[in-house]
């Protein structure tokens, strides 16, 4: 029997699914915004970012739910009143939120670093990256040596972004570390393991500085577009099981 569509119902099969209450975050994950929780939608959206831009988009199409991976609501947070603007804004609107930060990162079936481990081939996956204590990415290797631009170009197609490659080691690449979004503090760990290359989304001068002595070779995809995949994998999962229209709402920025 198809379950009923409502944000509080949603919400609380994607906390079950993604074992947020298992997962120490900064954000504060789950129903962030409960307008109307006891109205069935229709159309679920899906987005990166929980910012204006984006909730004006889920209006014009109707949404009645936004799923998202970087929410308004974090602990300690520094931007109340930019968030209580938020969050008014969506209550005038009737659109409810949802967001999974860290969950949807390293979720070993939905999240942003698998998505990408799978979108380049990697195979012998283990988890990679830790980040307060938990692993939050995956490194492998590939099946024959591939090149630094054949990564990023399987990756700008895909995402849609514009690689940034630095060749800092070896032209032959058999093994990876895959980092969504802003993962460039994990570069050391990229460098211990001995990998020849580090796929993250944002890096800094600080990072760049490092790899390039330590002689790591670097692909910055972008911290937007590598943060996309993980929440498109979750409509066909939250489609099917509630029977709603969804919808990825694509609002690229240049990071």
């Amino acid at each position: 029997m198809m379950k009923k569509a409502t944000p509080a119902n949603i919400a609380g099969f994607l906390n079950r699914t993604l074992q947020v209450k298992r997962i120490k975050d900064a954000s504060i994950n789950g129903l962030q915004v409960r307008t109307r929780a006891a109205r069935t939608v229709t159309k679920v959206g899906f987005a990166v970012d929980a910012c204006r831009s984006t909730f004006e988009k889920a209006k014009k199409m109707k949404v009645g739910l936004l799923v998202v991976h970087h929410g308004i609501k974090w602990r300690k947070q520094k931007d109340k009143d930019l968030a209580k603007q938020r969050m008014a804004y969506l209550n005038r609107n009737r659109i409810a939120l949802y967001a999974a930060h860290l969950p949807l990162d390293l979720h070993r079936e939905y999240g942003n670093n698998m998505q990408l481990s799978r979108m380049l081939g990697v195979q012998a996956l283990r988890k990679f990256g830790g980040y307060h204590g938990i692993k939050i990415g995956y490194q492998g290797t590939f099946k024959k040596p591939v090149t630094m631009d054949s990564i990023a170009a399987v990756l700008n197609r895909n995402l849609n972004t514009r690689c940034r490659v630095f060749r800092f080691g070896s032209e032959r690449i058999r093994s990876i570390g895959i980092i969504s979004g802003g993962g460039g503090s994990i570069l050391l760990e990229a460098c211990r393991e001995k990998l020849d290359c580090f796929l993250v989304g944002e890096i800094d001068l600080t990072v760049y500085n490092a790899a390039k002595e330590l002689g790591m070779n670097l692909i910055v995809a972008g911290h937007y577009a590598t943060e996309t995949v993980g929440v498109r994998s979750l409509m066909p999962l939250v489609g099917d099981t509630f029977g709603v229209e969804t919808v990825f709402i694509d609002d690229p920025k240049e990071l």
